[in-house]
């Protein structure tokens, strides 16, 4: 009976019960997530070993991980459509693979950030194909109460994933925390194609054509709501991919925690998790729209009183005034994220697997020349994250409302 609830109007009939897929769902997505979140911990060793004298620099190794996964939701969107679900993941994981091995070798700055660039690329196949799979048999409210449900487990990821990666270092070298990626993603494959059948049948599929990308592609983007909503997803993640970027700096230099880094860092994660919960929880009876007008609202709210405290502390505002304000705060992204994401997929039908990748390259496209522009600023305080906060989270906010416009029109 649940599970009818769930598939209501689904063009394929769920084959996992909804535990096991949710489950399954989050982790392929969160490779993603492990694979920035785990290095976190390792920054300062890397930039040991290979000689890296301006700090800002390792901040690249999270943020350029986006830009491959741009140029890879581009190419595995068409590939998702035209080759079906599964094809896109055992391409994806074979070419994240390679990219990680490069890592595991890389004796410079310059081919580290070049497997991770592969790496990332490789990782859009899994992502990409999870998302599409989830648009295949849920939509509307029930696709972002699922969407909720996976955000929920997947956010345990980065919860886990500094303690992770730091556990490693305590062991052996960060060069084994790829080894370890290799061995998840492989386990990853391994369950999804033993258990998960193909979600988009033959006859449904949109064989792969310049004319027909430009056709699909002119549909997605010419769509102001999907639009709209992309930007405002962009926006919004390019400030937090900034804190992200950022926080070994924060908490172990700025804030000199030491070896309690992952500890402050799970614990804002899981506001993140537990923003998804209850969203999962309401988003069926208050709908996605209302949920992200007060989450918009939040987010400005509680990034402007944090940026007042860094002003009136001289940057450096107390750590447990910092930590309960970005709780808060990051309990806002964590309504955001999942609904902004589904709202934009919704209009987009058997496009599911291009309008994901479109959406999802865009959005980081936006991203991290906002989080680049932000880290370049990071110095010894909290102020240019709280600014970039605000300012992004007020262009953030505008296209939101712009998104509405058209609906509210209709």
């Amino acid at each position: 009976m649940a599970n009818a609830r769930f598939t209501t109007d689904a063009k394929v009939k769920p084959a996992l019960g909804l535990v096991e897929f949710v489950a399954l769902m989050a982790l392929m997505t969160s490779l993603v997530a492990l694979s920035i979140d785990a290095m976190l911990p390792a920054l300062n060793q890397i930039a040991l070993d290979l000689v890296i004298t301006d700090p800002q620099d390792t901040h690249l190794i999270v943020s350029l991980f986006f830009i491959g996964m741009a140029f890879g939701q581009l190419y595995f969107g068409p590939v998702s459509d035209a080759k079906g679900r599964r094809f896109t993941i055992i391409t994806g994981l074979i070419i994240f693979g390679l990219g990680t091995v490069v890592c595991m070798f890389a004796e410079s700055l310059t081919v580290l950030l070049v497997g991770r660039v592969i790496q990332a690329f490789g990782v859009s196949g899994p992502r990409i194909a999870a998302l599409a799979v989830i648009r295949d048999q849920y939509k509307g409210e029930a696709m972002a109460r699922v969407m909720s449900f996976i955000m929920m487990v997947f956010i345990l990821v980065p919860m886990l994933a500094p303690s992770f990666g730091q556990a490693i270092l305590f062991w052996f070298s960060w060069q084994h925390i790829f080894s370890s990626f290799l061995v998840i993603g492989l386990l990853t494959g391994i369950w999804y194609f033993s258990r998960q059948p193909e979600t988009l049948p033959k006859n449904k599929r949109v064989p792969f054509s310049w004319k027909q990308l430009s056709i699909s592609s002119r549909y997605i983007l010419s769509n102001k709501m999907v639009m709209f909503y992309t930007l405002a997803m962009g926006f919004v993640f390019g400030s937090f991919l900034a804190y992200i970027s950022a926080s070994q700096t924060v908490f172990q230099v700025i804030y000199d925690t030491g070896e309690l880094f992952p500890l402050y860092f799970a614990l804002l994660a899981f506001s993140i998790g537990f923003a998804s919960f209850i969203n999962g929880t309401l988003v069926m009876r208050l709908g996605m729209r209302k949920l992200c007008t007060w989450a918009v609202f939040g987010w400005l709210g509680f990034t402007t009183l944090l940026l007042a405290m860094c002003l009136i502390y001289q940057g450096l505002p107390p750590l447990y005034g910092l930590v309960s304000i970005l709780f808060a705060a990051f309990f806002c992204i964590g309504i955001l994220f999942g609904n902004l994401n589904s709202m934009a997929m919704q209009p987009l039908g058997d496009t599911a697997g291009l309008g994901a990748a479109i959406i999802g390259s865009l959005s980081s496209m936006v991203s991290v020349p906002v989080a680049v522009f932000v880290g370049s600023f990071i110095d010894r305080t909290m102020t240019p994250i709280a600014v970039g906060f605000v300012a992004f989270g007020v262009i953030t906010s505008l296209f939101f409302w712009f998104a509405e416009r058209p609906q509210t029109n209709a």
